[in-house]
């Protein structure tokens, strides 16, 4: 019964999100022939879907593994990681090109610090989420400073990759990362299946012969890698890996997040934010960021209330 309702569920979310993506491709600034709305505005839809997908996934790894509804990559410090990498790239004139590479690469260390905190001792979920707040925090006041001290049109354009958007991108940054998804749904597969004896306690997991310290480490790293890249591509798009996994995981019904459920629930939800931020004061084009910290902020306090209520 369980899993006929969670079928039931993904059907429906994958609906809305072919509903979405059509509706981001009709609806423009101008009418256009339905050939040519394809060519323009489909890449960009795409791009919004695999991304938020890479960011359903991974909040729901992460969330996984802590235990926890807060961590999120924006919480852990990976989306501070790599602005910070981002900021310092784009301050210090290096080309586009090299802006994406060096903000994966920022978002990674990040993660990996947090990991080394928690992993003191084993690995524990808490010292873990705890450590990656404190590095958000520092890496924040990192930007601030870094921007601060920039070129005022180098700090402007910073402050875009900030915000996270899709405007301008297109296929050449939708294909890696559908092929990464692509590429990863075995890893995905063994982590869901991975992910069942972490509902254990750690005695009772070792009893049954799983290695849940191993597990939690391999199975949080992926989720990291996951929302590193959608992050180093299109920018630091918050709360979309907090709320996807959550709204999943209610409406599912289930003990953590589902990884499927997330992975749609975020496509569309990144898909309808783009379609918002270029429509809602067309013809200027707000980030997509914008509009899906605008949603995130009410749901994090809902989540807040829900756990004091708890």
């Amino acid at each position: 019964m369980r899993r006929l309702r969670y079928a039931g569920w993904l059907a429906v979310a994958a609906v809305v999100l072919a509903g979405a993506m059509a509706l981001s491709v009709s609806v423009g600034e101008a009418d256009l022939p339905w050939s040519l709305a394809l060519d323009l505005r489909l890449p960009r839809t795409a791009l919004a879907a695999v991304s938020g997908a890479l960011f359903g996934v991974g909040g729901a790894l992460i969330q996984s593994v802590t235990r926890n509804a807060l961590a999120s990559p924006d919480v852990i410090g990976v989306t501070q990681g790599a602005g910070l990498a981002a900021v310092i790239a784009v301050t210090a004139g290096l080309p586009y090109a090299f802006v994406a590479p060096t903000a994966l690469a920022g978002g990674l260390l990040a993660a990996a610090v947090a990991f080394l905190l928690g992993a003191r001792s084993g690995f524990t979920a808490n010292r873990f989420v705890l450590g990656g707040v404190a590095i958000a925090f520092a890496l924040r006041a990192g930007i601030e400073v870094t921007l601060t001290t920039a070129d005022a049109i180098d700090a402007q354009r910073a402050q875009i990759w900030l915000l996270g958007s899709v405007n301008g991108l297109g296929w050449a940054e939708a294909t890696p990362l559908a092929i990464t998804l692509v590429v990863a749904l075995p890893l995905l597969a063994m982590a869901a299946w991975a992910l069942r004896t972490s509902a254990l306690d750690d005695d009772t997991a070792r009893g049954l012969g799983a290695r849940p310290v191993g597990v939690r480490a391999g199975v949080g790293a992926l989720g990291v890698v996951m929302a590193a890249l959608a992050t180093a591509t299109v920018g630091a798009v918050d709360f979309v890996a907090l709320v996807a996994p959550q709204t999943a995981q209610r409406i599912a019904r289930t003990e953590r997040p589902p990884i499927a459920l997330a992975a749609v629930i975020g496509a569309a939800l990144v898909v309808v934010a783009d379609l918002v931020a270029r429509r809602v004061l067309a013809p200027t084009q707000l980030p997509v960021g914008v509009v899906t910290a605008a949603i995130g902020g009410p749901f994090l306090i809902f989540l807040l209330l829900r756990a004091r209520r708890a």
